[in-house]
């Protein structure tokens, strides 16, 4: 799957990281939140969006190259904040907007001037985005938007919002069905609620967005009217795909974190790894690490090769997700209870992995998805 620059892309990103990022996470995650120096500093670099197209200001690269920024930014403790931005998020102006809309906005996304976040959920609307209640009306030239969107990443920091909402029409709000918008921060009636205290990934922020009577252009509105959920629904293989590779490197970063402490830390007189309880429940991680990322790379390259992925990229979603939460338990206990304390890594990763089995799609959703593609009802 790669080949020599893509190495070479690897050692150069790990080396900007070493120095940009490393220094300061633990103080951005007391502060919670990644500063905007970092996104210009990763624009100026080309790190951002490095599939869009020459002329927005990307580079044309492959997605092995979002591959390896999620790979490394997940190891260096950074969240899904930037992936979501870079190979998530701006794909659906890139895929789905107007030439006005791409030059509007794109390289502003390359460069970390523009922010963005994704707003579905809601307090009633989690899973079932269908059920969503924002409602844009109509007006001139205009859309008047009402609703409130919570649990959103990025949504403190964001510049511009790609809204999930539901047309108001004769036949009520449900009529026109779902549709997207790009939401511009300093748009009249929009404004930002509490930074969410979360469990973890304490160093990305997640807000809460509020939309009363927000006036938004016609211009902003992405794609066609009613076609938000088509879109949404074929974009979630990708996101689904980012979040899965996302979760493989926790996994791997504690898994090595584990087995490093384990060489250095000594109880009865020689390292915790030597005793044979830990040795074979080292070997039992090792073994879950690998499994899971022969199960990704093959996805990973039906998915560059523009295969149907939905159903097995559902079953890595969720079983990565709950792998690494298993990694991150059995590593705390083999730490004791210096596992317990915040001077050690894996305190953190402990509760930033915790949500890999929640967005993008809970465990249980994914299972559904498995179970309704293999003809169950």
């Amino acid at each position: 799957m790669y080949k020599e620059e893509h190495k070479i892309f690897r050692n150069s990103l790990r080396k900007f990281i070493e120095n940009e990022i490393m220094p300061y996470v633990e103080s951005w995650e007391e502060k919670r939140e990644i500063p905007r120096s970092l996104w210009k500093k990763l624009g100026e670099q080309g790190y951002l969006c490095m599939w869009v197209d020459e002329k927005y200001g990307g580079s044309g690269g492959g997605f092995e190259y979002s591959v390896i920024l999620t790979e490394e930014l997940t190891k260096a403790g950074m969240g899904i904040g930037i992936p979501g931005h870079s190979d998530v998020i701006v794909h659906y102006i890139a895929e789905h907007g107007e030439e006005e809309q791409k030059e509007r906005w794109l390289p502003g996304c390359t460069r970390g001037d523009i922010i963005t976040s994704i707003a579905m959920t809601e307090p009633n609307a989690g899973s079932d985005v269908q059920a969503i209640k924002t409602t844009a009306a109509r007006d001139g030239d205009y859309y008047v938007i009402n609703g409130q969107k919570s649990f959103v990443t990025n949504g403190m920091a964001t510049n511009l919002v790609v809204l999930a909402c539901k047309i108001i029409t004769d036949a009520g709000p449900s009529g026109g069905g779902i549709s997207l918008f790009g939401v511009e921060a300093d748009s009249p009636g929009f404004s930002r609620g509490r930074k969410l205290d979360k469990l973890g990934l304490h160093i990305e922020d997640t807000g809460e967005l509020f939309f009363d009577n927000c006036r938004v252009s016609k211009a902003n509105l992405i794609g066609e009217e009613g076609m938000g959920f088509t879109y949404l629904m074929a974009n979630l293989q990708r996101e689904r795909l980012v979040l899965t590779i996302s979760a493989q490197s926790l996994a791997e970063r504690i898994l090595a974190d584990a087995i490093e402490y384990s060489k250095t830390r000594e109880a009865f007189g020689r390292p915790i790894g030597n005793h044979q309880h830990n040795s074979f429940k080292l070997a039992e991680m090792a073994t879950e690490v690998e499994l899971g990322r022969a199960f990704l790379d093959r996805l990973t390259m039906d998915f560059l090769a523009g295969k149907d992925i939905v159903t097995r990229v559902s079953m890595a979603k969720w079983w990565v997700g709950e792998m690494a939460n298993r990694i991150a338990y059995n590593s705390l206990q083999l730490h004791g209870g210096y596992g317990y304390m915040e001077e050690y890594p894996i305190a953190r990763l402990y509760r930033d992995v915790r949500i890999h089995t929640l967005y993008g799609g809970t465990t249980e959703i994914m299972k559904l998805i498995i179970s309704r593609n293999l003809g169950f009802k």
